[in-house]
């Protein structure tokens, strides 16, 4: 007996010497499973944020110079790259938690329980934590909060990056050659020039051509953003408010437009819109107080999609916006008018002139003004708007263009060639191309064998 009671004494102090070391690993234990739960947390939400943001969410994120904007701008010019780093990290984060979570849940659960009640117990309470607190709850959130939460996570996920970046370089290196076997068998690339050619096939020969080009304008409509069809600052119409109410009259008669931008100093900073049809109850009031009726601008930057811009004009109401770059400077202005000309072509009104932009001296050759869009020009001549862009930069214009493929300032006869486009400068306003020749030679014909 006396054995007995010796050896339960034993066994109570071994337990209460356990108890005391579990207790102890269990409170760092939870203290390491919270911080690995938030980190998952963190990356889960992020996943979400970042690839949820809209055009113009990822636009702000440019015009912002603050670090975690720029750190955030810097993660999504390299998507796949982000996407890597995010599954990787979020993977060796989920395995710390199972290891960490049975360590802890096997120091809680008494001997008696049995291995497969302990078991079920691990995969309920681990599935649990991680389905809640690192996939639902953050994600959730950071739909509602997709900005917000990418800014806040922007400074974490770049460490992240750095630290997993060999494992996530061999990832995105791999999803490449895959991707590129997997393209190169692929039978539904279609151009959009395929596109093009079905519709010429399938309704060219019942519709009308101008009802062939707006099939064409709504296939590209998609991919315009508002620098590609604005009209630039150098040819905005504006009132300074400086100006007396008898000289914004005239301004505006002689301009004959219905709405005009308002600006104080410089064109960079305007304070709002003015409505010439809100003058008609002052005409007789020479000395009337105007400003009062200059109403807010809308801004856009100049790399919005005229898609999007086209929705915010019918929910807003409005029908002109202040296109601005990257720094706010004014780039130009764009219209309800501009964008639905992109579907069906160029819209005439009583204030408009007969001439326009260009003249067709012969089957290849035409002369267009410096300020004429590449996407105008190209859509007089026939060609995909697409024919430039390899040497277009971040040109919009032809004057642009031929500056982009020249390297200097133009001088009145330079002549640049492009495949086989020709441009010739024929007027300049001081450094500014007024006017220039195109002239179209006839590609050489291949040998025949």
């Amino acid at each position: 007996m006396e054995g007995i009671s010796e050896g339960g004494r034993q066994f109570t102090l071994l337990l209460e010497a356990t108890g005391s070391f579990s207790t102890s690993n269990a409170t760092v234990l939870i203290i390491v499973v919270l911080i690995l739960l938030l980190m998952t947390a963190v990356i889960a939400g992020a996943e979400t944020a970042f690839f949820s943001l809209s055009a113009k969410d990822i636009f702000f994120l440019k015009t912002k110079e603050k670090g975690s904007a720029r750190q955030a701008t810097q993660l999504l010019e390299q998507p796949k790259l982000l996407l890597a780093t995010l599954l990787v990290s979020n993977n060796f984060i989920n395995i710390a938690i199972v290891i960490t979570t049975n360590m802890l849940i096997k120091s809680m659960i008494p001997p008696t329980v049995g291995v497969v009640m302990a078991f079920i117990i691990q995969v309920v309470g681990v599935t649990f934590l991680l389905v809640l607190f690192g996939e639902v709850l953050p994600k959730v959130y950071a739909t509602q909060n997709n900005l917000r939460m990418a800014l806040f996570s922007s400074p974490y996920i770049r460490v992240l990056t750095e630290v997993f970046r060999p494992v996530s370089s061999i990832l995105v290196h791999s999803t490449k050659f895959i991707e590129s076997k997997i393209s190169s068998k692929s039978a539904n690339n279609i151009s959009n020039e395929d596109f093009e050619h079905a519709i010429e096939l399938t309704v060219g020969h019942s519709a009308t051509k101008e009802e062939v080009n707006i099939f064409k304008g709504i296939l590209k409509f998609g991919n315009i953003t508002a620098t590609q069809i604005m009209r630039t600052r150098l040819d905005v119409t504006a009132i300074d408010c400086e100006m007396t109410f008898a000289e914004v009259q005239a301004h505006c008669l002689e301009a004959g437009y219905s709405r005009l931008p308002v600006y104080k100093e410089t064109l960079d900073k305007v304070v709002g819109i003015i409505h010439t049809k809100d003058f008609l109850p002052h005409l007789d009031d020479v000395n009337f107080d105007w400003h009062p009726l200059v109403r807010p601008a809308y801004y856009v930057h100049e790399g919005k999609l005229i898609e999007d811009l086209l929705k915010e004009f019918q929910l807003k109401r409005i029908h002109f916006a202040m296109v601005v770059d990257e720094f706010g400077g004014t780039s130009g202005i764009i219209t309800l008018e501009d964008i639905m000309e992109e579907i069906i072509g160029d819209i005439k009104d009583e204030f408009d002139e007969d001439d326009l932009n260009y003249k067709k001296i012969d089957n290849n050759t035409y002369t267009f003004e410096g300020k004429t869009l590449l996407n105008d020009m190209c859509r007089v001549i026939g060609l995909p708007s697409d024919t430039f862009d390899g040497v277009r930069g971040e040109s919009d214009s032809l004057a642009g263009l031929i500056l982009e493929i020249l390297g200097k300032f133009a001088i009145v006869n330079d002549t640049v060639k492009y495949l086989n486009f020709e441009f010739t400068v024929l007027a300049l306003d001081k450094m500014r191309i007024q006017k220039v020749k195109l002239t179209i030679h006839q590609p050489p014909e291949k040998d025949q064998k």
